[in-house]
């Protein structure tokens, strides 16, 4: 068995829960209001924005014995860049004012995830960090097209609104094999059993976002 094949085994309670989730059920049949789909876009804007952050702080804590692995976060950088933007553009095509989401700040549940993810670079084995890849990731291959054709479908949306779902979906797509790869050169069990622990507890930490996520039945496109 490949450690990326172990993550996977010893995620799926995780990746189960996560999937089994209210509101992300309600989505996948077709239950979906405008409402619950602006206020993932808000969180997920308010986790997003720290990705190249949190990428360029694993970059400067990771240490010399995986200098190999400094290629691949300058990739994960390039390819992150602008994500954000992308969000509020889906915002702004809903009707949503794009300054006013940036001042509000993230819901508490995303707050707690995004200070895990600095907490467990700063302080604990930085390559933690690519458990939070792995649920993200992992989340929007299985999710995210599938949610933004239901949505879309449901809701009667623009196309506009939806180049973050439509976009990091395929593009996750694009990333999962090359992740794979890179967790299968990992061969120190501590760090893989870091990997292994932050991926479980972003799972946990994910799900409580979508668990406090306003829930409710679409009527048309004025739901």
């Amino acid at each position: 068995m490949t450690f990326f094949e172990r993550l996977l085994h010893d995620t799926r309670a995780g990746r189960e829960s996560l999937v089994a989730t209210p509101i992300i059920q309600d989505c996948l049949r077709g239950e979906v209001s405008r409402d619950a789909y602006t206020a993932f876009l808000r969180e997920a804007y308010h986790h997003v924005t720290h990705t190249v952050p949190l990428m360029r702080l694993l970059r400067t804590r990771m240490p010399a014995r995986l200098a190999w692995m400094q290629e691949a976060i300058d990739e994960y950088i390039e390819e992150e860049t602008g994500h954000d933007e992308w969000i509020l553009n889906d915002l702004r095509a809903l009707g949503d004012d794009a300054d006013a989401v940036r001042a509000a700040g993230p819901g508490p549940q995303t707050e707690v995830m995004v200070a895990y993810a600095y907490d467990t670079i700063a302080r604990k084995n930085p390559l933690g960090f690519f458990g939070m890849v792995h649920v993200l990731e992992g989340t929007s291959v299985a999710l995210a097209l599938n949610a933004a054709d239901q949505i879309q479908r449901v809701l009667a949306l623009p196309p506009s609104a939806f180049s973050y779902l439509r976009s990091h979906g395929t593009l996750d797509q694009e990333h999962t094999a090359h992740f794979a790869d890179l967790m299968n050169q990992l061969n120190d069990p501590a760090d893989q059993a870091a990997v292994i622990h932050a991926a479980n507890m972003f799972y946990r930490l994910y799900g409580a976002i979508f668990q406090a996520l306003p829930r409710g039945r679409a009527q048309g496109a004025g739901a």
